[in-house]
């Protein structure tokens, strides 16, 4: 088994023992179930840089990121540089996240806030609407087309958007249907963690451009974000190049202030 099939497999185990202590029906009962939502995919195609930057502590390829700072202090500073929405980790096991820090985030910042999670069941989106996300992540490569109906749907009947993730041309159309707002293109094979950009300009030009398009992981240089979006891509989720900084949110302040201040 892969590391992706062994989260996958403790995800569902985690779903049906949550569901056990809080229904759905409590979940709906939450402040923020009927709280408006913002637009990441209306920002991203405003914005020249298209930063979508992520709140994360720990990955399983690598034990520890940042543990030193407080889900305020990282999503405020990510806020004041300018960044077009927050990805916030969600699993606990493997990357040291928790619907916590989503709530943290929710009270401290107005921009969109991504729920990072290996979603598998609608109850993970219902959870995600009671803690303050505006839009959700489906992994295509755990997801059957069904399934990514199904849930996208349900998504976006709650206001929710969409961020379909692929890693390959087979995912990308298995995947592609009106209830998505956003799709990714993740750089790093989840089966293998190795990173390439070139799976991004492989398949920019099969996504249709009535979608978003993102590409996420690997990225960590100006020139990277530059050379994406000469292939139409409008998002950049950087996962770990500011996190393992010692003030993520003046790293991405002088990243995203480079990329602006060059395009004028």
């Amino acid at each position: 088994m892969n590391i992706l099939d062994k989260i996958i497999l403790d995800k569902k185990r985690e779903v049906v023992l949550k569901k056990s202590i809080i229904p759905i029906t409590q979940l709906e009962t939450s402040v923020l179930f009927n709280e408006r939502t913002y637009s990441m995919s209306k920002l991203l195609k405003n914005s020249l840089s298209g930063i979508i930057s992520e709140h994360k502590r720990r990955s399983p390829s690598k034990s520890e990121i940042n543990n030193t700072h407080t889900v305020e202090e990282v999503v405020v500073g990510y806020q004041n540089a300018g960044a077009c929405g927050i990805s916030v980790l969600t699993d606990g096991k493997y990357f040291g996240g928790s619907l916590d820090d989503l709530l943290l985030a929710k009270a401290s910042v107005t921009i969109p806030l991504l729920r990072k999670e290996f979603i598998v069941d609608e109850y993970q989106i219902i959870e995600a609407k009671a803690y303050g996300a505006d839009t959700i992540l489906l992994i295509a490569a755990v997801l059957t087309r069904e399934e990514i109906k199904q849930l996208s749907e349900l998504a976006q009947s709650l206001a929710l958007e969409v961020l379909l993730e692929v890693h390959n041309r087979e995912e990308l159309e298995k995947a592609i249907m009106p209830s998505l707002d956003m799709v990714g293109v993740n750089n790093r094979n989840l089966k293998t963690f190795e990173v390439s950009l070139d799976y991004s300009k492989e398949l920019a030009s099969l996504i249709p451009d009535n979608f978003v398009k993102v590409s996420e992981s690997g990225i960590s240089s100006i020139e990277a974000v530059k050379e994406l979006q000469q292939y139409g891509y409008q998002g950049f989720l950087m996962g770990e190049h500011f996190m393992k900084t010692n003030n993520p949110g003046a790293t991405a302040k002088e990243f995203i202030n480079t990329i602006t201040n060059g395009r004028h």
